[in-house]
């Protein structure tokens, strides 16, 4: 018989977040997280200054079969003017009275708390792992997308979950060397524009735009699904979570004669495989793993994109790919994963176009009304 258990104390957070580790063992696409990460995202979060949130364990016999958080953003229903709960961290074994029990304890929390309407896999924000898969089984996993098991998106169809909306994401061909017409374009928009890139040779040279660059991602990406404007704390959160281990020379930030940001790509070689073979530990040995893929790798992701509005359609992402293509050469990589973007984002799918870009995953949002 299946029991739920929420959790109160450190011991049962550990046990949440350990729980994949057991459900995906010898499982080669799926990509763990870095625990110390899970734990201050699920732990001291500064998104819970307006989110509500429970977690609980499904147990069977004594041991965990499967996972689940509910969270309701207040921000997000005042931005929406409706009543959304978020279910994530969505995991169970292929057992129908385990994913029931699970979903029927957050829909019942959502109710009971005014919520009309539930939808995921979301986390707190925007930048946590969303999107449940539903093709690309047997793709590697990244780290900065979720992975699951066929029967996930089966389980949920049963219990009248639909769709809300969908993800795509693509592997593309690093050119052999950047092609001429990009330096050529990328030099163009510099000078019509005035326009260069940050000369960032350590994380540290960084940060005296990161800020600049967070408030970027709130004003462009406002208008996507499930976007809710970061507050100082979580600016400050983020920053400190991923910005101490990035490396520059895959960082394009652009300025422009006043020394604001317009733009920036954000990628990294990589962490997928050292990530498997440290189990996302960082101690005794996994931060070696790490650190071999950051220095030596034939794989990157590409993370985040954005251009501030009035200087969209300008090319100035092809100045970003100049610099970032360059480093690419520079470390070895040969193909990118473009990570999570929305189907009908086709302004970002068109930067891919001369990349032979290989749609390979797709990611959903479930949505249902509760009763």
């Amino acid at each position: 018989m299946t029991t739920i258990h929420e959790v109160h104390s450190k011991r049962d957070l550990k046990a949440f977040i350990k729980f994949p580790l057991k459900l995906y063992k010898n499982n080669p696409y799926w990509v763990p997280e870095l625990n110390q990460s899970e734990m201050d995202n699920l732990g001291k979060n500064p998104a819970f200054d307006h989110c509500e949130k429970k977690y609980w364990l499904a147990k069977k016999e004594g041991k965990v079969v499967g996972r689940i958080a509910g969270i309701i953003n207040k921000l997000e229903n005042e931005k929406t003017g409706d009543a959304f709960a978020r279910f994530g961290w969505l995991d169970f074994e292929d057992d129908p009275e385990v994913s029931k029990k699970l979903i029927e304890t957050v829909e019942q929390w959502a109710a009971e708390n005014g919520m009309t309407k539930i939808h995921g896999p979301l986390g707190f924000t925007d930048l946590d792992n969303e999107g449940m898969l539903i093709e690309g089984f047997k793709e590697l996993g990244t780290l900065a997308a979720l992975y699951n098991y066929p029967y996930y998106p089966e389980h949920l169809e049963k219990y009248g979950y639909e769709k809300s909306v969908d993800w795509v994401e693509f592997e593309i061909d690093v050119p052999d060397s950047v092609p001429e017409r990009i330096e050529s374009f990328a030099k163009k928009v510099a000078d019509r524009y005035q326009l260069r890139n940050l000369e960032a040779k350590r994380s540290k040279d960084l940060r005296p735009y990161i800020r600049p660059i967070f408030d970027l991602i709130n004003d462009t990406y406002s208008e996507l699904y499930g976007v809710v404007e970061l507050t100082e704390k979580q600016i400050d959160f983020y920053a400190e979570q991923y910005f101490g281990f990035i490396n520059a020379n895959f960082i394009s930030v652009i300025l422009n004669a006043e020394d604001e940001v317009v733009g920036f790509g954000i990628t990294m070689p990589s962490l997928s495989t050292a990530l498997q073979k440290s189990r996302g530990r960082l101690f005794p040995f996994g931060f070696i793993h790490i650190l071999r893929a950051m220095k030596k790798n034939e794989r990157a992701d590409f993370y985040l994109i954005g251009i501030r509005k009035d200087y969209q359609r300008r090319g100035v992402h092809i100045l970003m790919f100049d610099k970032i293509l360059k480093a690419f050469h520079k470390f070895g990589i040969k193909k990118v994963e473009t990570n999570p973007e929305l189907e009908n984002n086709t302004q970002i799918q068109a930067i891919w176009k001369d990349y032979h870009p290989r749609q390979h995953k797709r990611r959903r949002c479930f949505i249902k009304k509760l009763a």
